[in-house]
């Protein structure tokens, strides 16, 4: 790589920087202890693609440019007689279509249901968001446009964003969104929405993305975590299309959660 640079500089076009080497050697420097440590090679000869694609997997919005990386180092490794095959060769730059995201463990799941039921330390808001992502698949922009007038409280259903139909509430879910709106009522605002904050409480607006978003920080865990958690449940133990149906959503959508990446055990939580 240095020389190329040298050969650049002389040619007059573009050589890298000392970052760009330095970068494409610390994606080695990692491929290096990955396979030492996770798939027990201590010699690039023993390097697959499976290696590779293992590699590659661990951080999914780099893959290009790691790939990239990898077949410049094992072709030169290739013609230094280090590796006998390229174990690049085939590997697609694009990943797999599959879900990749996180999903909760049943054990957090369940810390969590009591932080939101039971538990005092909670703020209202923070019950309500993680009650329904984590039981109804709810979105946080879902939960920040819900009004008011979105609540049927003779049959304890709400309407959530696109979804068609009204979405019945558990006694969990309900009394969740009980405590939302008894907070709502001393804030004494005209606000039609469900979730009013301080800045919001005077108008009519909903509250802002960047306040729902951060609204289970004291939980530790992002909503959007919480909604493909219960996603990949109804998914993979229902009809993929009914699902989608159900939630408002594009088949597609839902599709990617029916890969292999979503362990079995992640279930709901007990209620």
């Amino acid at each position: 790589m240095l020389r190329a640079r040298e050969r650049a500089l002389k040619a007059g076009t573009l050589p890298r920087t000392d970052s760009t080497i330095e970068a494409a050697l610390a994606v080695v420097r990692d491929l290096a202890r990955f396979l030492t440590s996770t798939r027990g090679k201590q010699d690039w000869a023993l390097t697959d693609v499976h290696d590779v694609e293992a590699f590659l997997a661990t951080t999914p919005k780099a893959r290009q440019r790691r790939l990239t990386v990898l077949r410049q180092y094992f072709r030169f490794a290739r013609s230094r007689k280090v590796v006998l095959t390229d174990p690049t060769r085939g590997v697609k730059a694009k990943g797999p279509s599959g879900f990749s995201g996180t999903t909760i463990a049943v054990d957090q799941q369940r810390q969590l249901f009591r932080r939101w039921t039971t538990g005092a330390d909670a703020h209202p808001h923070e019950a309500l968001l993680g009650i329904l992502a984590l039981l109804h698949a709810a979105s946080s922009s879902e939960v920040r446009l819900l009004r008011v007038d979105d609540l049927d409280p003779i049959n304890r259903t709400i309407r959530l964003g696109k979804r068609p139909h009204p979405v019945p509430m558990d006694p969990a879910s309900w009394s969740a969104l009980q405590r939302c709106l008894v907070h709502r009522a001393d804030r004494g605002t005209d606000n039609p929405h469900v979730i009013v904050t301080r800045i919001t409480k005077t108008g009519r607006a909903p509250a802002s993305t960047a306040y729902v978003s951060h609204l289970l920080d004291p939980s530790g865990v992002p909503p959007r975590s919480l909604r493909s958690t219960r996603l990949a449940d109804l998914v993979n133990t229902l009809d993929p299309k009914l699902v989608a149906a159900a939630l408002g959503m594009d088949s597609e959508g839902v599709m990617i959660y029916l890969a292999d990446h979503v362990d079995a055990i992640r279930l709901l939580p007990e209620r």
